[in-house]
């Protein structure tokens, strides 16, 4: 290990080269494997080459060659997500197959969805680390889900995804997605980036990160950003803002290192909803948000009468503060070398902060002011009194316009985690065991209103209108319903996990790891804000997962791995607040997971294939339409196959394919025998690329065709979301070897696709479009 590190910082130097390779993907700070081959005159000499190695889902972070692996991942490097150029996190997660990944509602606030596993919202199968440690244990909470806590920026290195495969037995026990985000590091060379980037969508955003040696064998990195917009669909203000700062410090020791990260974020940006689809001019640059309905006034009760308010309060919110993090992750590594065969580490991750989430909620469909009036029961709720005039600009609303019930939810949520994850592994010349200790605390402290529902004018900024009666009444808080909840929660888990590899020969491997993990949560909810608790929770259950896993090397390019795991996925506050029927009918709300995995691997200097089938069973799973409303209780089945490929020649011209194959079912309840909602039968993405160079000038142009097949919007499989294709471009130039200019063009042709249709009110004409076209243009320079 130590001899590894050392020449890590060594190897940093060849990273700029390495970094305009023909095959993205290559991990550039690899050990050196050294082969023999004869020269012209018939003599052996060494030649090096770099292998890809990757760390995560192996016990204790080991390096393994991703070849060797036993499992699904895949690596994305600095210039991989450059040339993507994803608009968030979990837009990045496009390039994972097997990942379905909704990032359609700004720069937070995603559904990411895994292949074998059931969709609905949010991403509780999915979960974010920063160096190994995990950025907040609990996947999803409502209205929060991993990605909206972390944001890309010119610091992150690399991304290893690893879908399914040991992911049960590590960490915090994820049996579905684990996305490491791994930083940069300094080394005995000091590095660094400038870049200013800006777009069609007035864009200003500046990065920067420096890295090197402060001291004999102490390393350092800095960077981070800040940027301003008014948003990809536009508000009429800077409604996406942000800033970033990250600090990462590694220290290289005779037996080992230890390292340590702190990352400060303020990021928030409009949550971009469902729109009408039946409203003439509504599109994917379409946003209701804007100057004339960004404050609205909430009302809530802090005591209930027979049937009005007796004394309700209020306060009046921004809702162009939309969804984001203002908080911090600090974390790090400490790694020592007992012995040669001992090894010990700890992995271990602070976070806390703020997560908010507001924004306009569509409620039911729009209705055509003329329809209206012809006719109440169009809008049964929408009793007119007088004429129909906006609030705020007193214009009197033209029969041929639209208005539509939108709701001013507020969502206020302070969390709070800490992790930690400690290994000792003894290694051997066959193999290795490890056994390790995992513990997390989680705690939330969240407030809510939800509904607030007025009627406004169907358009961009669309203003609260009058004379309709519940928008004109001053003590009626919604024209519809709303939702109010005080909210406290702590989790603490504790596993006990170990693992062992096994070199049956020369071409066969063994691996075995159990985990058991101990789960308990602390939950209680006032709903309706008079300080009465409506429900109290205290869980404790211990659960027991494991996995097993063989890899055959057919050849020294061609290899092959079987996989079986159990696993599960452990309820944290919101899932018992959703399902508090069937919690109180003895249902514990563990979510067992059986997955079957065989992959197929093959590299060659030219071609790289990562082909896995897969099998999976989750029972049971719960899905809630609406925050308060009760659960759908089913189970669900999927199979199918996920290609990773690349294919380079010689002559700078490479093409990825990245395409997943499945058949999702849901196997009991209300829903049985509908396909899984909101993900598709297939997806693919292909995308050549060219280096060249010329000169002081090298670059590379690129493009992606995305392809993605019909899915249903519900688990009802009422509304089917029509198939769709969209092509991406772009060009990266590189003068001197330090001036770096790229423009990229997302959504080329302007497809107007939807992502999902309204999960709220199933039957309202609504739906959330892909983004629109744009175009990002960055110069920079390196160092």
């Amino acid at each position: 290990m130590t001899t590894y590190l050392r020449m890590r910082r060594k190897l940093a130097s060849v990273s700029s080269w390495l970094a305009m390779a023909a095959i993205p993907g290559a991990l550039v700070l690899a050990p050196i494997s050294v082969a023999s081959a004869q020269n012209e005159d018939g003599q052996y000499e060494e030649q090096e080459y770099i292998e890809e190695i990757i760390t995560t889902g192996t016990a204790g972070g080991a390096e393994v060659r991703k070849f060797d692996a036993s499992f699904a991942i895949t690596t994305m490097n600095d210039e991989d997500i450059n040339k993507f150029s994803p608009k968030s996190t979990a837009d990045l997660l496009k390039l994972v197959p097997g990942v379905w990944a909704e990032s359609s509602g700004g720069v937070s606030g995603a559904n990411v969805f895994v292949r074998g596993f059931p969709g609905g919202g949010d991403a509780p199968f999915f979960s974010l680390q920063v160096n190994g440690a995990p950025i907040f244990p609990p996947p999803t909470l409502s209205f929060l889900e991993n990605s909206t806590l972390f944001r890309i920026d010119e610091t992150v290195k690399r991304v290893e995804a690893l879908r399914g495969g040991p992911n049960p037995v590590f960490s915090n026990g994820q049996p579905g997605l684990t996305t490491n985000f791994i930083l940069r590091e300094g080394s005995q060379d000091t590095e660094g980036l400038i870049k200013y980037t800006t777009s069609d969508y007035d864009l200003r955003r500046f990065d920067a990160y420096i890295s090197g040696e402060l001291a004999d064998e102490l390393y350092y990195m800095v960077g981070g950003y800040i940027s301003s917009s008014p948003g990809i669909r536009d508000s009429g203000f800077n409604s996406d803002e942000g800033n970033q700062i990250t600090i990462n410090l590694t220290k290289d020791l005779d037996n080992g290192s230890i390292n340590v990260f702190h990352r400060q974020t303020d990021d928030s940006g409009t949550w971009y909803l469902p729109v009408a689809l039946n409203v003439p001019g509504v599109d994917s640059e379409y946003n209701q948000i804007g100057a004339l309905n960004r404050q609205r006034r909430i009302l809530f009760a802090n005591d209930f009468g027979d049937s009005a308010f007796v004394n309700p309060g209020q306060h009046t919110v921004d809702l162009g503060e939309g969804r984001g993090w203002d908080g911090s992750m600090t974390g790090g590594s400490v790694t020592f070398e007992i012995t040669d065969d001992w090894e010990i580490t700890d992995r271990f991750g602070y976070t806390s902060g703020d997560a908010d989430t507001l924004g306009l909620v569509p409620n039911g469909g729009a209705v055509q002011v003329s329809a209206l009036l012809a006719d109440p029961t169009v809008a049964p709720l929408a009793v007119v009194t007088g004429p129909i005039m906006g609030r705020v600009s007193g214009r009197a609303i033209a029969p041929s316009e639209y208005i539509q019930q939108f709701g001013a939810w507020e969502v206020r949520k302070d969390i709070e985690s800490f992790t930690n994850d400690i290994s000792l592994a003894k290694a051997w010349d066959r193999g290795s065991v490890t056994v390790g200790f995992y513990s997390a605390n989680s705690s939330t402290d969240e407030f809510w209103s939800l509904g607030n529902h007025k009627y406004e004018v169907v358009q961009v900024g669309g203003e609260v209108v009058s004379g309709i009666e519940c928008n004109d009444d001053p003590l009626v808080d919604s024209c519809d319903w709303n939702y109010d909840i005080d909210a406290r929660g702590d989790a603490t888990t504790q596993a006990l996990y170990a693992a062992t590899t096994f070199d049956v020969n020369d071409r066969l491997t063994l691996d075995v790891g159990v985990r058991s993990e101990n789960h308990e949560v602390e939950y209680s909810v006032d709903e309706g804000l008079d300080g009465l608790v409506t429900l109290a929770v205290s869980f404790d259950e211990t659960e027991f997962s494991w996995t097993a896993a063989a890899n055959y090397l057919f050849t020294d390019t061609m290899s092959g791995f079987a996989r079986i795991n159990s696993g599960s996925k452990m309820p944290y506050f919101d899932d018992f607040r959703d399902n508090r029927d069937a919690f109180n009918s003895g249902n514990d709300l563990i979510q067992e997971v059986d997955q079957y995995e065989l992959g197929f691997k093959w590299v060659t200097d030219y071609v790289s294939l990562y082909a896995t089938g897969f099998f999976t069973e989750v029972d049971p799973t719960f899905f809630v339409a609406l925050a308060g409303g009760g659960a759908v209780i089913q189970t669900q089945e999927a199979s199918g196959v996920e290609l990773d490929a690349i294919w380079a020649s010689d002559g700078g011209l490479s093409v990825s394919l990245n395409a997943t194959i499945q058949d999702s079912e849901i196997k009991s309840g209300p829903n049985s025998g509908n396909e899984t909602a909101r993900q598709p039968g297939w997806q693919l993405r292909l995308t050549p690329s060219y280096e060249f160079e010329t000169g002081n000038i090298s670059g590379s142009v690129y493009g992606t065709l995305s392809a993605v097949d019909d899915r249903w919007g519900e688990p009802e499989n009422v509304n089917q979301l029509d198939g769709y294709e969209k092509l991406d471009l772009g060009v990266i130039l590189r003068i001197n070897e330090s001036f770096v200019v790229q423009l990229s063009a997302d959504n080329i042709t302007d497809e107007d696709a939807l992502t999902e249709s309204d999960p709220r009110t199933i039957s309202a004409p609504n739906g959330r479009y892909i983004m629109p076209r744009t175009f990002k243009f960055s110069v920079g320079y390196e160092f």
